[in-house]
């Protein structure tokens, strides 16, 4: 019998391997990106066509390579960055297994342009499914300049798994700014389809930061810093009403490479527990700087998981770094034994005591003079209003009673009293003949705006209430496209908007009953939503649409309400084709009987 096993030809097992390293175009551009730092280049800069399928092109002006090296780059597991297996413990680069252009050469059009500083001619090489095509000496500024085209060209079933293009993008804006953060010392740029996304100049993190996400995490950072024997911690955590309601803005770097860690994201949310409601995440960025020999990198092809030496002390010392920054920035309670800062710059002098506060008394003030001021330079008393004493006391029971009642129309046929009172700025509660109704007031937003947005997307007829004064709301680049691929879902709602720059949008109308003073958190939130969902078509996009809209815009517990508008909520929910329940199947109002209460109090 035949042997049947055999060497797979190198073109074969070079797409094997790509298989595990580019899954798509932000695969790529993660490890060009990565080559570009490791090249030390200071200036870096992507260029893609639609999301990466068509053109992926990264240019640096790093240290260039020799005719040679450009060659035998492209060869599987052929490196710079280790000589023996004792280096894959002491790694301090980005790549080292010299998998990744071996990877995207088999599956791509790939264009290399080269230069080191002391040579006078570059060289271009051009590769085709790793078969070189064409290498020669060319004219080149100093860097390197890669072009990735078609990628997957000889791979279809591969690239029919690739999402569209506001998908891709999305990965590919994760791994540019995952890049960034770790960098700010260095410059780069971002376009897409001609279009500047980013424009990242040098600078320290926190402007990094602001540049990236926006300037609206500014006020919203903690900075974090702990020298512990074995590892040092800084960068900065969000500040609790920065959290969102999905894993978004949660980066950690060991050693500036970006890893996942569930046991380090753990002892973050740990330093912030008590402190956020179960469905919120807190943000972070957090740098850690360990010795390579205590941390294992090679342990996943993309090098974004890796295993420290002793995870126990890691998770301890971040989880304490991270809670004492929260207490000396009053964000948490925190125990401190040590001398208050304020204190200990105080100037005491000779140490003489403070003298102690005097008191000064007008012995010929009368407290029963009712007159105006006497001419001696002595005020008059004047005697307190006392009127509306009464509010401060509850009505009693027949005061309730005395209440004009208005209709409710609820299957039982009670009535409710005109007093209104909120409680915990959560509830809306009201006296009913038989008990007492309780009303979530964001659900029930919730369910006005939804059935609103539903019916003006069925007959697409939106109308918009201008607003008196025109409010600009910033985002992240990422945030940003997301916005500008839903400019006419926006529209359809009844949202008046327009780009005003880059980042930056103009609202000058919104769909009625949208509170205008939490606009900036109704897009955080629909976008937190659509970062996140699929397109669809028909009704079902209809009804994700309208919900997702009310979502974002309703009114949220901790929001003060006024007696008018816990009246007009009251009278808009009772008006809904639905009014008991959310759109997400959770009620929206609750009766308490008498019988119940007395139940409670064994009457």
């Amino acid at each position: 019998m035949d042997d049947i096993i055999q060497l797979l030809p190198d073109h074969v097992a070079n797409q094997i391997a790509a298989g595990e390293v580019i899954q798509r175009p932000a695969s790529a551009v993660k490890e060009l990106l990565e080559n570009a730092v490791d090249a030390s280049a200071d200036q870096i800069t992507l260029i893609l066509k639609d999301a990466g399928r068509t053109s992926i092109q990264v240019v640096d002006n790093g240290k260039g390579m020799s005719y040679s090296d450009a060659r035998m780059s492209f060869e599987r597991h052929a490196t710079s960055k280790i000589r023996s297996a004792d280096d894959l413990f002491k790694i301090s680069t980005k790549g080292f297994r010299g998998e990744a252009l071996a990877s995207i050469a088999a599956i791509a059009h790939v264009e290399l342009r080269t230069r080191r500083p002391m040579d006078e001619l570059g060289n271009r090489l051009e590769i085709e499914g790793s078969e070189v095509k064409a290498q020669e000496h060319i004219q080149h500024n100093e860097g390197t300049s890669i072009s990735v085209k078609n990628l997957f060209y000889n791979v279809p079933a591969r690239r029919n798994f690739l999402k569209g293009d506001k998908v891709e993008l999305r990965h590919v804006i994760d791994e540019f700014e995952r890049v960034a953060l770790a960098h700010p010392d260095r410059v780069f740029r971002f376009f897409h389809n001609e279009v500047e996304l980013f424009q990242l100049p040098e600078g320290n993190l926190r402007q990094r930061l602001v540049n990236v996400f926006g300037k609206n995490l500014n006020d919203k950072l903690v900075p974090v810093e702990e020298d512990a024997h074995f590892m040092k911690i800084s960068g900065y955590v969000v500040k609790p009403e920065g959290a969102k309601r999905k894993r978004g803005e949660q980066f950690f770097f060991v050693n500036r490479r970006f890893i996942k860690s569930g046991f380090l994201h753990h002892a973050v949310s740990d330093a912030f527990k008590e402190l956020l409601a179960p469905d919120q995440y807190p943000g972070y960025f957090l740098f850690l700087d360990v010795d390579p020999a205590f941390i294992d990198v090679n342990i996943h092809p993309t090098k974004t998981e890796i295993k420290f030496e002793d995870e126990h002390s890691v998770h301890a010392v971040l989880r304490s770094a991270v809670k004492k920054s929260l207490g000396q920035y009053n964000i948490a309670p925190t125990l401190d034994f040590n001398i208050d800062p304020e204190l200990a710059h105080m100037n005491f002098g000779n140490r003489s005591l403070p003298n102690a506060p005097t008191i000064e008394i007008n012995p010929n003030y009368n407290p029963f003079n009712s007159s105006e001021s006497n001419g001696n330079g002595h005020v008059s008393y004047q005697k307190p209003n006392t009127s509306g004493w009464e509010n401060l006391f509850p009505p009693s029971e027949e005061e309730w009673k005395e209440q004009e009642e208005l209709p409710l129309e609820a299957e039982s046929g009670q009535a409710r009293s005109k007093l209104l009172y909120q409680m915990d700025e959560k509830y809306i509660l009201t006296h009913l003949k038989s008990g007492m109704l309780a009303i979530h007031q964001q659900r029930a937003h919730e369910r006005i705006l939804f059935e609103q947005f539903h019916k003006t997307l069925s007959s697409q007829s939106p109308l918009s209430q201008q607003l008196l004064f025109e409010q600009t709301l910033s985002f992240s680049a990422g945030d940003s496209e997301i916005i500008r691929s839903r400019m006419g879902d926006l529209s359809a709602l009844g949202f008046d908007i327009e780009e005003f720059g880059s980042r930056d949008f103009v609202v000058r109308g919104v769909p009625s009953g949208v509170d205008v003073r939490s606009l900036q958190r109704a897009f955080d939130e629909m976008l937190e939503a659509w970062s996140n969902q699929k397109d669809k078509a028909g009704t079902e996009h209809i009804d994700r649409l309208a919900r997702t809209a009310a979502a974002g815009a309703c009114i949220k517990k901790g929001q003060a309400l006024s007696y008018e508008e816990m009246e007009h909520l009251i009278d808009e929910l009772f008006a809904c084709q639905m009014p008991y329940v959310s759109p997400g199947g959770k009620p929206t109002v609750i009766t308490i009987s008498t019988e119940d209460l007395d139940k409670q109090f064994n009457a």
